[in-house]
Protein backbone atom coordinates (compact mmCIF):
# COMPACT_ATOMS: atom_id res chain seq x y z
CA UNK A 1 0.00 0.00 0.00
CA UNK A 2 1.23 3.37 -1.09
CA UNK A 3 -0.01 7.21 -0.66
CA UNK A 4 1.78 10.10 -1.15
CA UNK A 5 3.21 10.47 2.50
CA UNK A 6 3.43 7.17 3.94
CA UNK A 7 4.06 3.61 1.73
CA UNK A 8 3.27 0.27 3.85
CA UNK A 9 5.37 -2.61 2.80
CA UNK A 10 3.00 -5.83 2.52
CA UNK A 11 5.94 -8.10 1.44
CA UNK A 12 5.04 -11.45 2.65
CA UNK A 13 8.28 -11.88 4.31
CA UNK A 14 7.94 -8.91 5.84
CA UNK A 15 4.60 -9.60 7.31
CA UNK A 16 5.25 -12.99 8.48
CA UNK A 17 8.40 -11.94 10.52
CA UNK A 18 6.20 -9.25 12.02
CA UNK A 19 3.40 -11.59 12.82
CA UNK A 20 6.29 -13.16 15.15
CA UNK A 21 7.59 -10.24 16.81
CA UNK A 22 4.16 -9.28 17.63
CA UNK A 23 3.74 -12.57 19.50
CA UNK A 24 4.32 -12.21 23.19
CA UNK A 25 6.16 -15.06 23.78
CA UNK A 26 8.25 -14.16 21.10
CA UNK A 27 12.10 -14.25 23.09
CA UNK A 28 14.53 -11.40 23.67
CA UNK A 29 16.97 -12.96 21.13
CA UNK A 30 14.57 -14.09 18.51
CA UNK A 31 12.60 -10.52 18.70
CA UNK A 32 16.44 -8.95 18.34
CA UNK A 33 16.88 -11.47 15.32
CA UNK A 34 14.19 -10.64 13.49
CA UNK A 35 14.28 -6.94 13.77
CA UNK A 36 17.71 -6.95 12.69
CA UNK A 37 16.12 -8.96 9.19
CA UNK A 38 13.20 -7.38 8.76
CA UNK A 39 15.07 -4.07 9.00
CA UNK A 40 17.42 -5.50 6.37
CA UNK A 41 14.08 -6.13 4.04
CA UNK A 42 12.45 -2.14 4.56
CA UNK A 43 15.62 -0.89 3.60
CA UNK A 44 15.16 -2.09 0.11
CA UNK A 45 12.06 -0.12 0.15
CA UNK A 46 13.22 3.19 1.48
CA UNK A 47 16.37 3.45 0.00
CA UNK A 48 14.21 2.83 -3.76
CA UNK A 49 14.56 6.41 -4.84
CA UNK A 50 18.36 6.91 -4.54
CA UNK A 51 20.06 8.90 -7.22
CA UNK A 52 21.44 6.59 -10.48
CA UNK A 53 24.35 7.47 -13.03
CA UNK A 54 26.77 5.22 -14.98
CA UNK A 55 30.34 4.80 -15.78
CA UNK A 56 32.31 2.73 -18.25
CA UNK A 57 33.34 -0.65 -17.05
CA UNK A 58 34.97 -3.52 -18.56
CA UNK A 59 32.74 -7.11 -17.90
CA UNK A 60 35.06 -10.25 -19.04
CA UNK A 61 32.98 -10.08 -22.30
CA UNK A 62 33.28 -6.58 -23.06
CA UNK A 63 32.61 -2.76 -22.09
CA UNK A 64 29.51 -0.82 -21.22
CA UNK A 65 28.04 1.70 -19.20
CA UNK A 66 27.02 0.22 -16.01
CA UNK A 67 24.15 1.78 -13.51
CA UNK A 68 25.74 3.39 -9.90
CA UNK A 69 25.29 5.55 -7.09
CA UNK A 70 25.53 8.92 -7.45
CA UNK A 71 26.49 11.79 -4.64
CA UNK A 72 27.68 11.42 -1.33
CA UNK A 73 26.53 8.83 0.77
CA UNK A 74 23.47 8.35 2.44
CA UNK A 75 23.14 9.32 6.17
CA UNK A 76 21.33 6.80 9.01
CA UNK A 77 20.22 8.18 11.70
CA UNK A 78 19.29 6.39 14.66
CA UNK A 79 16.78 7.40 17.51
CA UNK A 80 17.99 6.52 20.61
CA UNK A 81 17.38 3.41 22.14
CA UNK A 82 15.36 1.82 19.56
CA UNK A 83 16.40 3.14 17.05
CA UNK A 84 19.74 1.09 17.07
CA UNK A 85 17.70 -1.83 16.50
CA UNK A 86 16.55 -1.05 12.19
CA UNK A 87 19.91 0.60 12.18
CA UNK A 88 21.96 -2.49 12.18
CA UNK A 89 19.87 -4.11 9.66
CA UNK A 90 20.58 -1.54 7.76
CA UNK A 91 23.86 -1.13 7.82
CA UNK A 92 24.33 -4.74 6.30
CA UNK A 93 22.59 -3.64 3.27
CA UNK A 94 24.59 0.11 3.71
CA UNK A 95 28.03 -0.63 5.16
CA UNK A 96 29.62 2.74 4.17
CA UNK A 97 26.71 4.91 5.32
CA UNK A 98 26.86 7.52 7.72
CA UNK A 99 25.52 7.51 11.23
CA UNK A 100 24.46 9.81 13.70
CA UNK A 101 22.06 9.71 16.97
CA UNK A 102 19.42 11.69 18.49
CA UNK A 103 18.30 11.32 21.91
CA UNK A 104 14.83 11.33 23.28
CA UNK A 105 12.49 10.00 25.65
CA UNK A 106 8.89 10.31 25.85
CA UNK A 107 7.44 11.67 28.96
CA UNK A 108 4.93 9.67 30.58
CA UNK A 109 3.10 12.66 32.09
CA UNK A 110 2.92 15.16 28.82
CA UNK A 111 3.59 12.35 26.31
CA UNK A 112 6.18 15.15 25.13
CA UNK A 113 9.61 14.03 23.60
CA UNK A 114 12.95 15.68 25.79
CA UNK A 115 15.92 15.51 24.37
CA UNK A 116 19.23 14.28 25.53
CA UNK A 117 22.00 13.76 22.91
CA UNK A 118 22.15 15.24 19.64
CA UNK A 119 25.21 14.40 16.86
CA UNK A 120 25.07 13.86 13.32
CA UNK A 121 26.84 13.57 10.31
CA UNK A 122 28.27 16.66 8.76
CA UNK A 123 26.88 17.90 5.13
CA UNK A 124 23.39 16.52 5.97
CA UNK A 125 22.19 19.11 2.91
CA UNK A 126 23.98 16.86 0.38
CA UNK A 127 23.03 13.25 1.55
CA UNK A 128 19.67 11.76 1.75
CA UNK A 129 18.95 10.85 5.34
CA UNK A 130 16.78 8.04 6.73
CA UNK A 131 15.86 8.34 10.30
CA UNK A 132 14.86 5.18 11.93
CA UNK A 133 12.75 3.86 15.24
CA UNK A 134 10.68 0.74 14.86
CA UNK A 135 7.61 2.58 16.77
CA UNK A 136 5.53 6.08 15.09
CA UNK A 137 3.03 6.59 17.75
CA UNK A 138 1.88 9.96 18.80
CA UNK A 139 4.65 11.36 16.20
CA UNK A 140 5.94 14.01 18.91
CA UNK A 141 9.40 12.51 19.19
CA UNK A 142 9.70 12.02 15.44
CA UNK A 143 8.61 15.83 14.49
CA UNK A 144 10.94 16.75 17.53
CA UNK A 145 13.67 14.41 15.69
CA UNK A 146 13.11 16.06 12.03
CA UNK A 147 13.20 19.56 13.67
CA UNK A 148 16.72 19.39 14.84
CA UNK A 149 17.57 17.45 11.65
CA UNK A 150 16.28 20.05 9.37
CA UNK A 151 17.89 22.60 11.61
CA UNK A 152 21.48 20.95 10.81
CA UNK A 153 20.75 21.53 6.92
CA UNK A 154 19.01 18.29 6.22
CA UNK A 155 17.19 18.05 3.18
CA UNK A 156 16.27 15.24 1.84
CA UNK A 157 14.59 13.46 4.46
CA UNK A 158 12.95 9.62 4.98
CA UNK A 159 11.79 7.59 8.02
CA UNK A 160 11.71 4.31 8.52
CA UNK A 161 9.33 2.28 10.99
CA UNK A 162 8.11 -1.30 12.42
CA UNK A 163 4.75 -0.01 13.09
CA UNK A 164 2.97 3.19 12.67
CA UNK A 165 -0.48 4.20 14.43
CA UNK A 166 -2.79 7.00 12.64
CA UNK A 167 -2.41 9.33 14.93
CA UNK A 168 1.31 9.31 14.20
CA UNK A 169 1.23 9.57 10.48
CA UNK A 170 -1.34 12.39 11.01
CA UNK A 171 0.95 14.38 13.25
CA UNK A 172 3.89 13.74 10.88
CA UNK A 173 1.88 14.72 8.09
CA UNK A 174 0.98 17.93 9.33
CA UNK A 175 4.67 18.97 10.85
CA UNK A 176 6.47 17.53 7.80
CA UNK A 177 4.77 16.74 4.86
CA UNK A 178 8.06 16.74 3.08
CA UNK A 179 9.03 13.69 4.70
CA UNK A 180 7.69 10.07 3.63
CA UNK A 181 6.90 7.20 5.77
CA UNK A 182 8.06 3.97 5.04
CA UNK A 183 6.59 0.92 7.51
CA UNK A 184 5.68 -2.63 7.82
CA UNK A 185 1.96 -1.88 9.44
CA UNK A 186 -0.25 0.72 10.04
CA UNK A 187 -2.03 -0.43 13.28
CA UNK A 188 -5.84 0.71 14.65
CA UNK A 189 -4.73 3.32 17.32
CA UNK A 190 -2.84 4.23 20.57
CA UNK A 191 -4.12 3.53 23.55
CA UNK A 192 -4.42 5.70 26.45
CA UNK A 193 -0.97 5.85 27.45
CA UNK A 194 0.58 6.26 23.74
CA UNK A 195 1.02 2.82 22.95
CA UNK A 196 0.24 1.31 19.47
CA UNK A 197 -2.81 -1.09 19.82
CA UNK A 198 -2.43 -3.77 19.21
CA UNK A 199 1.02 -3.02 18.57
CA UNK A 200 3.27 -5.25 19.90
CA UNK A 201 4.63 -3.61 22.96
CA UNK A 202 8.07 -1.44 24.15
CA UNK A 203 10.35 -1.79 20.76
CA UNK A 204 13.30 -0.92 23.08
CA UNK A 205 12.50 -3.47 26.34
CA UNK A 206 11.42 -6.25 23.56
CA UNK A 207 15.09 -6.01 21.87
CA UNK A 208 16.95 -5.32 25.21
CA UNK A 209 15.10 -7.42 27.71
CA UNK A 210 14.26 -4.74 30.03
CA UNK A 211 11.17 -3.27 31.50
Amino acid sequence: MTAPHLTIVNHPRVQHKLTIMRDRNTSTAGFRRLLREISLLLAYEVTRELEMTSKRIETPLGAMEAPTLEGKKLALISILRAGNGLLDGILELIPAARVGFVGLYRDPETLQPVQYYFKVPNDLDARMTIVVDPMLATGNSLVAAIDLLKQAGATNLRFLSLLAAPEGVARMREAHPDVPIVTAALDERLDDHGYIVPGLGDAGDRMFGTK
